[in-house]
C-alpha cells in the first residue's frame, strides 16, 4: 500500500498482482517470464517475494527499474531507506548506537539496516533468541568493514546505552511448539517500566506489524516512533520511484 500511495501521490497509477493465484505464475510461468511481460506494462516494477533473490533475479530480465520491496530472508532496501530517514529526523546518525531485537537470523529489515548502518560508524548492539542470531556471512561482511557488533543476551543489558531500539517480530513459525515461541517471545517486550532507563532521546522503531513485543503503552511514549516512521515510507518511496523513472 506504500507503494500505491506513493506512485499515486506523485500522479502515477499502479497495476498490482497480490497473489500468485491472479496471475500466470499460477499456471506454471517463470519469474523470468513474468518479468518480461510486466516491463512492457510498467515504467517500473516492485517486487516482493517470499523467495532470496527474486528482485535481483528480476532485474536482470526487466526492461524497466526494478525496486526491491523485500526477498524473503534477504534484504529490505526500501525499508532501510525509511528507517535511516526516520532515525534522522531525530539525531544524527553518525557514531550512535543501535540495538536490534529480534529474529536477526531471517528479518530482512534488520540484515539491510545493519549493512546501511556500517556506513556510519555506528556500534551495533544486537539481542535475539538462541539460533536466530544474525547470519555469520553478514557479521562477518560487517566486521571487515570495521563496524563494531556486540551480542547480548537481555534488552536490560543495553537500553541505557543506545540511541535507538530497532524491535522486530519474533516470528512464530521458526518455532516447533507454541511453548517454546511463547517462553522466547516473552523475553523480548518493550513496556514503559523498561524504557524509564533508556536515555532521553532515545527512539523505538519497528518495520511493523507487531504482535506483542511493543506494549500498547509505549504508543504515548515520546520514544515511540514506529507509526511516525510507518508514515516516512510513503515520502520515501515517493523519491525512490522519481528517481528510478525520471
Amino acid at each position: 500500500m506504500s507503494f500505491e500511495s506513493a506512485i499515486a501521490r506523485l500522479g502515477g497509477t499502479s497495476i498490482s498482482v497480490s497473489s500468485v493465484e491472479a496471475c500466470s505464475i499460477a499456471k506454471g510461468e517463470t519469474l523470468a517470464d513474468t518479468i518480461r511481460v510486466v516491463s512492457g506494462y510498467a515504467d517500473a516494477i516492485v517486487i516482493r517475494h517470499p523467495k532470496e533473490g527474486a528482485a535481483r533475479l528480476a532485474a536482470e530480465f526487466a526492461h524497466v527499474p526494478v525496486i526491491n520491496a523485500g526477498d524473503g530472508a534477504g534484504q529490505h532496501p526500501s525499508q532501510t531507506l525509511l528507517d535511516l530517514y526516520t532515525i534522522r529526523q531525530s539525531m544524527p546518525i553518525d557514531g550512535i548506537d543501535v540495538a536490534l531485537v529480534g529474529d536477526l537470523r531471517y528479518g530482512r529489515t534488520a540484515h539491510s539496516l545493519a549493512s546501511a548502518l556500517s556506513l556510519y560508524g555506528v556500534r551495533l548492539h544486537t539481542i535475539s533468541p538462541k539460533g536466530l542470531e544474525l547470519p555469520s556471512s553478514l557479521v562477518e561482511t560487517l566486521s571487515a568493514k570495521g563496524m563494531e557488533i556486540i551480542e547480548h543476551d537481555e534488552i536490560t543489558d543495553v537500553i541505557g546505552q543506545v540511541d535507538v531500539l530497532y524491535v522486530t517480530r519474533i516470528q512464530r513459525e521458526r518455532f516447533p511448539d507454541s511453548t517454546s515461541y511463547f517462553n522466547v517471545a516473552s523475553s523480548y517486550r518493550i513496556t514503559p517500566e523498561l524504557l524509564a532507563s533508556a536515555k532521553e532521546h532515545l527512539i523505538v522503531l519497528h518495520p511493523l506489524p507487531r504482535v506483542d513485543e511493543i506494549d500498547p503503552r509505549v504508543d504515548a511514549l515520546p520514544h515511540a516512533r514506529y507509526f511516525e516512521q510507518s508514515r516516512n515510507g510513503v515520502p520515501v518511496r515517493m523519491a525512490m520511484l522519481l528517481r528510478v523513472m525520471a
